[in-house]
């Protein structure tokens, strides 16, 4: 628990869990000081979770004692505070693991994020890559998702193929396993979508990719928070996660990758650390997840990632995915009947994103009108123009929730929203 005073709304409430136990958004709240300020002269309502999430006092703390206590290089130092250094980043890989459910820390590979995960595996995957081989995404993908596998159209010749999207913003599963071929390579597919909330059923998808003879990836940006990312129940060969929206540090990521999928890949980028040998006419790589983490790693973050994901199992994910999805309802169901809003997305089970299109007014304009009564939303595409030209929209606003936000968050939402709509009219 931290010292600073916590915001506005937790002042209302005890900032211990109630009688009879449950979860206590209140509790969580005080643990994050940024929630503690004030916006335009309004209380902080935060819901750009989606885009990135608030940190805990306990990963702001654990950053700031590893750099005035602990901090090295790592691996290879043979003093006190690099073999202290290089304890606390390894134990930070078999925390994600664990998070993961992987088989071993040794398919756990640091990246700076869930980008540069998957443009790893696209460069390894690009070099065998012949004209004509097929690359399924859906039209649902973050650009992350979508630009890499571009990049081996133009560079190798591939073939991208699409898994449409239905009017509730699910995913049309009979239109994928009609794309699967003997000219299937790589099916890569969120999770969670960053803007509809849809979960995919990625076991199943993954299930289906395999009997094709096709790789999986999935990007689980937004899946590894919100959904349950069991790689060894999905069967992925491939999974990737960032850090900054798992409550820890920008600049860190995770790919998971099956002990066979990562031992077939080529290294990525070279440098130290990621070679056995180097001399003047050959050189040797070292194995997995090492082959992949050229130059000095980013360590302060992958502790950082690895003490919030620590943070994080503290609460039951039932009971927090239970909280968010209140929210969400809540908020939904004080919206009902406003035909002035279309909400985008809402299939079953989805996650806890409240994306939107206001009638006659743009979205950029309705976030900055949001924000002057302290309500963070964001506006655009959300870096998924396929997405929103499927679902016709030139732009929407997002709202998303997180454990940390309450009820009083999510009515000052609706009241933000309509103040923002009555401006326009």
């Amino acid at each position: 628990m931290t010292d600073l005073a916590p915001s506005v709304a937790a002042q209302e409430r005890p900032a211990t869990s109630p009688r009879g136990g449950g979860f206590d958004p209140y509790a969580v709240r005080a643990q994050f000081p940024i929630l503690s300020r004030s916006v335009n002269g309004k209380p902080l309502v935060y819901l750009d979770n989606a885009a990135s999430a608030q940190k805990p006092r306990a990963v702001i703390d654990a950053l700031v004692a590893t750099m005035e206590g602990g901090y090295a290089n790592v691996h290879r130092g043979l003093h006190t505070l690099s073999n202290e250094a290089t304890e606390a980043f390894e134990k930070a890989r078999e925390i994600v693991a664990r998070f993961l459910n992987a088989e071993s820390p040794e398919q756990v590979v640091w990246t700076k994020g869930g980008t540069e995960a998957i443009n790893l595996v696209a460069n390894g995957l690009g070099l065998s890559i012949e004209p004509g081989d097929e690359i399924i995404v859906s039209e649902m993908e973050h650009h992350s998702n979508i630009v890499p596998w571009h990049l081996l159209r133009e560079r190798r010749g591939a073939v991208l193929k699409w898994i449409s999207v239905l009017d509730d913003g699910s995913l049309d599963m009979t239109a994928y396993a009609d794309l699967l071929g003997p000219k299937t390579r790589m099916v890569a597919v969120t999770h969670m979508s960053n803007v509809l909330g849809t979960i995919n059923p990625v076991a199943e998808i993954t299930r289906l990719a395999h009997a094709a003879g096709a790789q999986v990836l999935i990007d689980g940006c937004q899946g590894a928070v919100h959904a349950t990312p069991d790689v060894q129940a999905i069967g992925c060969d491939f999974y990737v996660l960032t850090g900054h929206k798992l409550f820890g540090p920008t600049g860190i990521g995770a790919l998971y990758g099956k002990a066979e999928a990562l031992e077939a890949l080529p290294p990525y980028q070279g440098g130290g650390e990621m070679i056995e040998t180097v001399e003047m006419d050959r050189v040797t790589y070292a194995r997995p997840p090492h082959r992949f983490e050229a130059g000095t790693p980013p360590i302060l973050e992958a502790i950082g990632l690895g003490v919030a994901l620590e943070w994080l199992a503290q609460y039951d994910q039932a009971s927090v995915r239970a909280h968010e999805h209140s929210l969400y309802q809540h908020a939904v169901d004080r919206l009902q009947g406003q035909n002035w809003l279309r909400i985008l997305g809402q299939a079953e089970g989805k996650g806890a994103i409240l994306t939107f299109a206001v009638e006659g007014a743009h979205a950029h304009d309705v976030a900055q009108i949001m924000d002057r009564y302290g309500v963070a939303v964001r506006a655009g595409q959300h870096c998924a123009e396929p997405l929103a030209k499927r679902m016709g929209v030139t732009s929407s606003t997002r709202a998303s929730f997180a454990l940390y936000n309450t009820m009083e968050d999510a009515d000052a939402f609706v009241d933000a929203l309509i103040k923002a709509r009555n401006f326009f009219v």
